[in-house]
């Protein structure tokens, strides 16, 4: 783990990114102390596929539609 003052990591933010692409660590602090931690990310490596969940997922008929009480409190009813 490596700390770093914010003002020194604005500086040298691509060799920070270095250091977490190695698998290190990076702390970055204010006056001292931890604010934030710099890691890698390990999202997914393939964009997302439209459609993917399709069949699995349902909506009910009457989603669109306001109960009248809350219709009323937004004076969407007449």
């Amino acid at each position: 783990m490596v700390l770093h003052n914010i003002s020194e990591a604005k500086a040298q933010l691509s060799a920070l990114i270095e250091q977490v692409c190695r698998g290190e660590e990076v702390i970055l602090a204010k006056a001292g102390k931890p604010v934030a931690r710099l890691i890698a990310f390990n999202g997914p490596t393939q964009p997302r596929k439209p459609g993917a969940m399709a069949g699995e997922i349902w909506i009910a008929p009457d989603f669109d539609t306001l109960p009248d009480d809350i219709a009323a409190a937004m004076g969407a009813v007449e």
